[in-house]
């Protein structure tokens, strides 16, 4: 009798008893077939829960890459090895984000096997879910495994193709990695198909068509060249398939008020959200909130080990359009997108009052950046700061929004603002982020975002870029843009400032969601992080450089059944 396994296949060693005992949450072929619909529920859950595992080594493989955040030291952790770019196989969340991936597939692939379409609406609709997970799937683990697509994707290696359980489990020999190009085609194929069977509307926790039509409107995007050699024919594509989202009427962006509060609500009552990996509060006990991808970037409510921060870069991009002031006494946020990072600020133990700082970041020694928070005296008009035996006067460069600047004791002039000071973790200030908490109000709960529609305006605006059409490209970003800054609208789009503008609004929309460091490379840009923090600071990872992609799990290669070719080490 044909099993459902809900194991990862690729990396399970089975033994003889294995084939005689179905693991949890699994069932054989005549209970599925005798009771399609029951079954299909179970199975679904078994196969979503992957994702919760999945999500988590996926959110810091794509975010820690990237230069939206920095962190106060070096760590033992294996996520360390995603920031610092000190690539190695042996790696155990990598190994989670492979196997979970796996998992969904193996799960999804099985549904896909057994259940005969046409049955009813809500049966294909459930076949439909699955092949939207495996697609996703696939392009996920292809865009971490496999090079960029502008790459020579006929020839780089993408990831394994492994749909469903093979009836011979004990003789199980597997393919080597498929090619990026069909690794992509895999996860088309799959996401079309889910989009023709998604009939059904359900919540944002539910693959739904238009899940489906988001996730092939960013492929298509990845798949669209860089801007210098653009792709038209996929650009195209991704025009197209962001129309179908956005002319569904089904989601709506938030409001500026509403957008600034995105991370507390729940993803079942955010008409923004396409599709949201569901977690509940259930699902942690206690202080297992430290362990959530939140956990790492704040302490709230005494929950967290809030050791990452944003990063100065980022705060600079904040404020690039008027200054954010996040003081109780003159709270101001310029950029909505502001709203999802908390300075910890701190009054002084003896007068109970915030204590004023000029910070700013220095060149602290050759090709090393740190911060200055330098307490200041004012005296009529004149404003000086003092650090150690030291005093400067600052210069005014807009002093509504208190930004000065300073003639240091290097020699140099440095730019920075009048502000409270901020509690230090080492020597780096609490620049706290809380997009990934607060979900319900609930310390670090959240419920990882897949595709919401700022992204998919944001996929429709580049692919214009691409195919030329600045007018319409322009409507697109200018769309997200003034929801976050008011009146902050481009006025013009062209050649030569499209890439750049549409990239920065990139990164600051898309912040701690796993993006940015894969839209960098994708595009063939350079990744820069000059900035304060243990990394090296001025190791620019080009999008041609080995290191752009994360190796292979050793035990993934060392339990396949067959030959799974690493990726180079250099």
């Amino acid at each position: 009798m044909k099993k459902i396994f809900i194991a990862l296949l690729v990396t399970a060693t089975f033994t003889a008893c294995d084939i005689d005992r179905l693991p949890h949450g699994s069932m054989d072929s005549q209970t599925i077939v005798g009771d399609p619909d029951a079954s299909l529920e179970a199975l679904l859950n078994g196969m979503y829960a992957q994702l919760k595992a999945w999500s988590d080594p996926m959110h810091r493989m794509g975010e820690y890459a990237g230069d939206n955040m920095m962190i106060r030291g070096s760590s033992t952790d294996a996520f360390y090895e995603f920031l610092s770019y000190a690539r190695t196989p042996n790696n155990y969340r990598l190994t989670q984000m492979w196997d979970s991936g796996y998992k969904a597939i193996a799960q999804a692939s099985n549904i896909i096997d057994m259940i005969d379409e046409g049955q009813s609406a809500e049966i294909d609709n459930k076949i439909g879910e699955s092949y939207y997970v495996r697609g996703m799937m696939y392009f996920y683990l292809t865009r971490a495994f496999g090079r960029p697509y502008y790459q020579n994707p006929e020839t780089n290696l993408g990831v394994p193709i492994v749909n469903g359980t093979p009836d011979d489990v004990l003789n199980m020999n597997f393919d080597d990695r498929a090619t990026v190009k069909e690794s992509y085609e895999q996860a088309i194929n799959d996401l079309k198909k889910a989009e023709s069977l998604l009939t059904l509307d359900k919540t944002s926790i539910y693959a739904s068509k238009e899940a489906a039509q988001a996730m092939l409107s960013r492929i298509y995007l990845y798949m669209s060249g860089t801007y210098t050699a653009p792709n038209t024919e996929y650009a195209q594509l991704a025009v197209d398939y962001s129309n179908k989202v956005i002319n569904s009427g089904k989601y709506s962006l938030l409001p500026r008020a509403q957008f600034m509060k995105y991370n507390t609500f729940i993803p079942e009552n955010n008409a923004e959200t396409i599709f949201a990996i569901k977690r509940v509060a259930s699902e942690y006990s206690g202080f297992d909130h430290y362990y959530g991808v939140g956990g790492m970037y704040a302490n709230l409510g005494g929950m967290g080990w809030g050791e990452m921060y944003a990063s100065a870069k980022y705060i600079d991009l904040l404020n690039e359009t008027g200054r954010n002031d996040w003081r109780e006494d003159s709270y101001n946020l310029v950029d909505a997108r502001a709203a999802f990072i908390m300075p910890t600020y701190s009054k002084d133990a003896n007068t109970g009052n915030y204590t004023e700082v000029f910070r700013f970041v220095k060149e602290d020694g050759p090709n090393n950046l740190n911060y200055v928070q330098a307490n200041i005296t004012r005296s009529g008009g004149a404003i000086t700061a003092k650090e150690g035996d030291n005093t400067y006067t600052l210069t005014a460069i807009d002093a509504n929004q208190e930004t000065y600047s300073i003639v240091y004791k290097d020699g140099k002039t440095y730019s920075g603002v009048i502000d409270d000071y901020i509690t230090l973790n080492r020597v780096y200030p609490q620049f706290y982020i809380t997009k990934a908490s607060l979900e319900g109000e609930e310390s670090h709960l959240h419920s990882p975002v897949i595709s919401r529609l700022g992204e998919v305006y944001l996929n429709r605006a580049e692919a214009y870029v691409k195919l030329g059409n600045y007018s319409d490209a322009l409507i697109d970003l200018n769309t997200i843009r003034e929801r976050s800054i008011v009146n902050g609208g481009y006025t013009t789009l062209d050649a030569d400032n499209a890439g750049a503008r549409i990239d920065k609004e990139r990164q600051l929309e898309l912040a701690y969601q796993a993006e940015r460091s894969y839209d960098v490379f994708r595009n063939g840009k350079e990744l820069t992080r000059h900035y304060p923090g243990p990394h090296n600071q001025f190791d620019d990872i080009s999008a041609t450089d080995y290191r752009v992609v994360y190796y292979i799990p050793q035990d993934a290669i060392n339990s396949y059944p067959g030959t799974l070719t690493q990726n180079p080490t250099q």
